[in-house]
């Protein structure tokens, strides 16, 4: 492999290998082999409108510092001087803090939560076998095929959640993923970065554990790479900082509590539940707790998979294997490439060829005719002729394929891609017949745009049978559901391509597939899924890379239907989402048990805040619904100025208090009996959470240590991973990570310059990286009535896949509201459901790429995502370029596996495949636009422009993509006059949306806005699936003081009333009438001065309109049809999410009027446009 300049060979330790060394690398391309081309082109995915546009704040790379940066290397668009209002000043480059643990760029965002695990018994449909099970290796590089004749079949399960579960839905960090491809000029630098690949330090001692039988004898090969070079994305640059790594070992702490001297032995007073002791000063030679201690035994292979799913432990486990055992995180999900030496009798799909270092990226060459395949499409007429597309040669095939087996009927039948050609072509509307969503919209005219019913995602122009096996939008959608077929055409539509993800959201039934053999292509480590094409009854093509991969002999079983010879059947190739227990082969260790650790503030300002009452009572409820099994645990840790361990050992008559009161040294006073067995201790747990709340009421400790109670914690959960829970009510005061106040007050409403939206320290980012290493997840509860420097504490849960909840001004009495919200999101916290060691890793079909994440994780390599936890209420999203021209497929695909461990003990891995198709006409690009998935993109990308640039540069940026993407639009495809600004039906939300997004919180100026506040609506944007994100953005507004049962639905005997969406604007709201604003996580019912008094006393009541109290948060049940009604519509849309919104009345004329009119995001206010004076300056911008 060539070498860049001055590189020398790199030894990669053993566990975190990268690619074999007899496999050749090209320098150009992911680690996923010919279907997974995912070099970048460093002119930009949108040439010169997104390149370089948003620079994503430095989250696990380093990059060093370019030099020459040619003016306006920062500006998103090159447009003339910006309008009133909307004005940023000059960018303010960003130097950050990076980590070692990955070369790779990334940004930042937030999570989510879960349900508790739907799987504890499945149906199980199994076949009857008492065959040795097969053991087809599930990395390495090939399928032999089974001659046993009575093979262990699979089984597969469709777990269902109980009835009325609430269907889960919820996307951080963003993180940029650096390119490795030859180097070549980047306009936007003078010089070519060689980046390092991650070498990350060896597993954790826990992870050296004793192995099973059905383990013994792999040898862990030694791997090596050399060190690749790479040139920055234009997204990223003009960061400097240092390697902050992420250390894989824990720190030392003290094995027993009799080598630290006691400085104080405090016996409270009897009436006191527990007993404290103060421990002071710590030996330097302290051992950390081993895995043994922590760790039960793992079950033997002999044992039946129902009493190891009792105790915790994988039921695959049973599995033999002849593969080794994985050795690091990227072979884990297969990531590596396997050895390709041994293959099958089908033919291997030649490796591309290496590219040479530091040479211009090619010119692709002009697609032979024959393999032109016919893109999808309606085919639009009204183009210019310069954009007027040929007629592609007609062909039989999308892909170069051997003929289908002619003497196997139903594989004719069946769609796969190599069928799929010319009856798809098909779809390609040559007329002109022009569909709705190309509908040409002047919206300077037509100003009622928004629909009355919730937009719905675009369905892509597939035929009927892909649309039926496609991925649901709530958990897999694209920016453009027509992906176009070069770079090229994407840049003249001036579009943002890339996808929206939710992979683990809580599903009402998913298919559960308990099998010997996880099928995968040999190549690029696809799973098979819908869009495979099966050759013949032996043979089946990747539709990623279009390697010809043998069908395994246990594949030809079918469980559902009992029969043999139809693996086309079978539920892996019959649904796009699948779940997968996953055997040995998927585990760098035995599962771990579920650790949850609550970390929690009890300086003076949280005692008076009283959300220890509210944490006690929620924990003391949901305690023995923690997702878990018998193995859990749990443990608890209190800090001051001080830190304070609780020991729950069993067998204690009460629980003991440790203090330690050296902060500066923090050690674990006894390591082993911190953490216990949950169910073993559950009496003395619930003693210190029954006397928690009082124990410190006449505190006059005013300080805090966070940094130091998280170090501490860090020690704690090093050995096994988990959760760690910490709650904090002020800005840390003492010890490591101690913080100063930035926040003036007098610049909250500033319209220029915002400061401080990055971290003041890169304390708490290095200790989420030690933790992200560990397998350990922070989540941080910040409830506080002061600045608290969000942004520096955020970091803590952004790097280690933790959640953010904010509750501003907190008070258990006098703001009631906010201790309802923390008492509903604790409980559905508590109880969702989790996955640890978690990785999940993005396939795309061959020449796409991606090149930046956005979300609350950590990068591990160029595509795997290293998730210590993942939620079902977490979301994310990645940025896609175009790398090869597309034109000889017309479809694309996009796979993503998501590996964890339920708490359970089952290692699973969850799998979503999306099909698209491929289009070479502008129009059609426009035709298939999904204007909430790009506006939820263009969200994510403005959070990490306003961190790495400047606030008023994103928001010229989002005001520049509305302008240049109509502008391309009009001058390319509508024909329209100048006068006029007309937009495509899908664009037509688009200049709306984007206004909502320059009013939120996160982005808006001259509206006095709080530091922690802004930071806190940006942490949203990068963490929350698209579903609840939207809300956030742009609310629904319903009139509910006429709701009728015409137009209802039924949902559980129950009619739900459906009354029309209304415009965002105050001349929709009128004082005879009542309506409610759904914002996503908040309800308001505003409650018109003159409403009917019908209308008060029988939903909210009260007599009448002077009656209704000023803080009303709920409706009360009464026994009228306008109360059911209105509790019924409310029900229903509680329903649709995770959280239970928290409701407020609002009144006519009241001071908390203004929370809610501030969401009318059409109407004008001081600092910021109505709706249609953004209209006239967009068309301003457009005639320039």
């Amino acid at each position: 492999m060539p070498l860049g300049p001055a590189q020398n060979q790199m030894q990669v330790p053993s566990g975190y290998g990268l690619y074999p060394q007899n496999y050749s690398v090209p320098p150009g391309h992911y680690a996923q082999g010919p279907g997974k081309m995912t070099s970048l082109p460093l002119d930009g995915q949108f040439g010169d409108y997104y390149a370089g546009l948003y620079t994503a704040s430095t989250q696990n790379v380093v990059t060093p510092k370019t030099t020459n940066q040619p003016p306006g290397a920062q500006q998103m668009y090159g447009r003339g001087p910006p309008a009133p209002h909307l004005v940023g000043s000059t960018p303010e480059y960003f130097q950050g803090a990076t980590s070692s643990a990955s070369a790779l760029h990334t940004s930042d965002s937030q999570p989510y939560s879960s349900f508790v695990n739907h799987y504890n018994s499945p149906a199980m449909y199994s076949a009857n076998s008492s065959a040795v099970s097969q053991g087809f290796p599930s990395t390495c590089g090939h399928y032999a095929v089974s001659t046993v004749s009575n093979a262990a079949y699979p089984s597969v399960s469709y777990p269902s959640l109980p009835a009325g579960e609430p269907y889960g839905q919820q996307m951080f960090t963003s993180q940029n993923a650096s390119t490795i491809r030859p180097g070549r000029d980047n306009s936007f630098s003078s010089q070519n970065t060689a980046l390092s690949h991650p070498s990350p330090l060896p597993p954790p001692p826990s992870q050296q554990y004793h192995q099973q039988q059905n383990l013994s004898g792999y040898s862990t090969p030694s791997w090596s790479a050399s060190g690749l070079p790479s040139t920055q994305d234009n997204l990223i640059r003009n960061h400097t900082g240092s390697l902050a790594t992420a250390n894989n070992n824990p720190t030392n702490t003290v094995a027993d509590s009799l080598s630290c001297p006691v400085m104080q032995n405090v016996q409270p007073p009897k009436s006191s539940p527990v007993v404290s002791t103060v421990v002071s000063g710590a030996s330097s030679a302290r051992s950390p707790p081993t895995a043994n201690h922590l760790i039960d035994p793992v079950a033997s292979v002999t044992q039946p998979s129902e009493l190891l799913q009792q105790k915790g432990v994988d039921s695959s486990s049973t599995t033999s294997s002849a593969s080794p055992l994985p050795n690091s995180y990227d072979a884990l999900e297969g990531g590596s490439y396997p050895d390709m030496l041994s293959s099958s009798a089908s033919s291997p799909a030649p490796d591309p060829a290496p590219e040479p270092d530091h040479a211009p990226a090619p010119v692709p060459t002009a697609p032979q005719p024959s393999k032109v395949a016919k893109p999808f499409g309606y085919g639009y007429p009204t183009l210019q002729p310069g954009y007027q597309n040929a007629a592609a040669p007609p062909i039989s095939g999308g892909q170069p394929s051997n003929p289908v087996y002619s003497g196997f009927q139903q594989y004719g039948q069946y769609p796969g891609m190599n069928q799929l050609s010319s009856s798809l072509g098909g779809l390609s509307l040559q007329s002109s017949v022009q569909p709705e969503s190309l509908r040409p919209v002047n919206l300077t005219q037509e100003r009622n745009i928004l629909p009355t019913t919730p937009v719905l995602a675009p369905v892509p122009n597939l035929n009927l049978d892909l649309k039926k096996l496609n991925c649901s939008p709530d958990s897999f959608r694209c920016t453009l559901t027509n992906i176009p077929q070069t770079q090229v055409l994407l840049n003249k539509a001036k579009l943002p391509l890339g996808l929206l993800l939710h992979p683990f959201r809580d599903l009402t039934q998913l298919p559960v597939i308990t099998s010997n053999t996880i099928v995968r292509c040999r190549s690029c480590r696809t799973y098979i899924n819908p869009f495979v094409s099966f050759i013949d009854q032996r043979r089946w093509k990747c539709n990623l890379c279009y390697r010809v991969n043998d069908v395994p002999e246990e594949f030809m079983y079918n469980p559902l239907t009992r029969s043999y010879g139809e693996p086309h059947k079978r539920p892996e190739v019959q649904n796009s989402t699948v779940e997968f227990i996953a055997s040995s082969d998927y585990m760098l260790r035995p599962p771990q048990p579920a650790v949850y650790l609550f970390v929690l503030d009890v300086s003076h300002n949280a005692v008076e805040a009283g959300y220890l009452t509210i944490l006690c009572q929620s924990l003391l409820e949901n305690l023995d619904k923690l997702p878990g099994d018998s193995r859990t645990r749990i443990g608890f840790v209190t800090f001051d100025s001080t830190i304070h361990f609780y020991n729950l050992q069993e067998g204690l008559s009460q629980p003991q208090m440790l203090i330690v009161s050296d902060i500066d040294d923090v050690f674990l006073p006894t390591p082993d009996s911190l953490l216990v067995n949950l169910h073993e201790s559950k009496e003395l747990i619930k003693d210190l959470l029954n006397a928690l709340p009082n124990m410190f009421t006449n505190t006059r400790e005013t300080h805090s240590a966070l940094g130091p109670a998280l170090q501490a914690a860090f020690k704690l959960m090093s050995p096994t991973g988990g959760r760690v829970s910490v709650f904090q009510t002020q800005l840390p005061s003492l010890g490591a990570g101690l913080l100063q106040s930035r926040e003036d007050p007098n610049q909250r409403s500033s319209t220029k310059v915002v400061q401080h939206l990055g971290p003041a320290t890169d304390f708490y980012k290095k200790l989420a990286l030690d933790c992200s290493g560990q397998q350990t997840a922070v989540d941080l509860f910040l409830l506080s009535s002061q600045y608290s420097d969000l942004s520096s504490l955020a970091c803590v849960s952004k790097y280690s896949a933790g959640c953010i909840y904010y509750y501003p001004s907190f008070h258990y009495t006098h703001n009631p509201s906010q201790a309802e919200k923390l008492q509903k999101e604790l409980k559905r916290y508590l109880t969702r459901k989790i996955g640890f060691e978690a990785v999940m890793r993005i396939r795309c079909t061959k020449g796409l790429s991606m090149h930046t994440f956005h979300g609350n994780f950590f990068v591990r390599s160029t595509d795997l995502l290293t998730l210590a936890n993942i939620n079902p209420d977490a979301g994310f999203a990645v940025q896609l370029s175009i790398e090869e021209s597309l034109t000889d497929t017309s479809l694309v695909c996009f796979q993503t596996a998501l590996l964890y461990t339920s708490s359970k003990g089952e290692r699973r891995i969850r799998v979503h495949t999306l099909c698209l198709p491929v289009v070479s006409s502008l129009a059609d690009v426009y035709a298939g636009v999904d204007v909430q998935a790009a506006i939820c993109l263009l969200a994510n990308m403005a959070v990490d422009r306003s961190i790495s640039s400047s606030l008023s540069d994103a928001r010229d940026a989002l005001v520049n993509a509305v302008v240049d993407s109509l502008s391309a639009y009009g001058s390319t495809v509508s024909n329209s006059q100048h006068s006029a600004l007309i937009a495509p039906s899908s664009l037509k939300l688009f200049p709306l949306y984007v206004l909502a997004l320059l009013k939120q919180k996160a982005f808006r100026t001259g509206t006095s806005t709080r530091l922690d506040d802004r930071v806190y609506a940006m942490c949203q944007i990068k963490c929350q699936p698209l579903v609840l994100l939207m809300k956030m953005i742009h609310p629904n507004l319903y009139r509910i003081d006429r709701l009728i049962d015409e137009g209802a639905i039924h949902v559980n005997d129950r009619v739900v009333p459906q009354p029309p969406l209304q415009k965002l604007s105050a001349e929709k709201l009128t004082r005879e009438g009542a309506f409610l604003m759904d914002c996503g996580s908040v309800f308001y019912i505003w409650v018109g001065k003159n409403c009917d008094n019908n209308f008060i006393e029988d939903v909210l009541g009260y007599p009448d309109f002077a009656s209704i109290p000023q803080k009303m948060t709920h409706l009360p049940e009464l026994d009228t049809l306008s109360s059911e009604r209105a509790r019924s519509f409310i029900t229903w849309l509680r329903d649709s999410r995770p959280l239970s919104p928290v409701l407020h009345v609002v009144k006519d004329e009241s001071p908390a009027k203004t929370e809610f009119f501030q969401h009318l995001i059409e109407d004008r206010t001081e600092a910021a446009f109505s709706y249609y004076e953004f209209l006239l300056h967009i068309q301003q911008q457009i005639c320039k």
